[in-house]
């Protein structure tokens, strides 16, 4: 995504069901910052057993530092689960023009990741409402519970 006329990396990690578990906005995408996504990513969630990224030359070894036991895949249409993922966010922040601030990518990028696991019902809201009211019974339910 571009901040300000520069492009930054956004990284987002997805479970094997859809619910985003972590996101990063960052203005390299090098060893450091790979580093901190993945140990923030990790720290919600057991290890899991396989890993798939695209080819960046950092994601191998951090993932052989954090997770040596880990199977990590870059197959050609492999990540095509989160470049998927990523397609609403940027149709949604196509017609703002851009952003102009680091902090504003990430609290957009973020709450987006929050609303996509509510509509998608990774969360025990709204489960009782059909998927099309679902987000506003969901902000209903969490007006009461505030």
């Amino acid at each position: 995504m571009k901040i300000a006329g520069r492009w930054v990396c956004l990284y987002r990690a997805i479970d094997q069901y859809g619910q985003v578990i972590d996101v990063l906005v960052s203005e390299k995408r090098d060893f450091p910052a790979t580093r901190r996504f993945f140990t923030r990513a990790l720290e919600h969630r057991p290890l899991p057993t396989e890993v798939t990224t695209d080819r960046a030359p950092a994601y191998p070894r951090v993932l052989d530092e954090l997770l040596p036991t880990a199977c990590h895949i870059v197959g050609r249409y492999a990540n095509n689960p989160i470049e998927a993922d990523h397609g609403r966010l940027k149709a949604w922040l196509r017609p703002m023009r851009g952003l102009k601030q680091l902090r504003t990518a990430r609290v957009i990028s973020t709450g987006h990741a929050f609303i996509q696991n509510l509509r998608r019902g990774h969360y025990e809201l709204g489960l009782d409402v059909a998927p099309r009211y679902r987000l506003a019974a969901v902000f209903t339910e969490l007006i009461f519970a505030v």
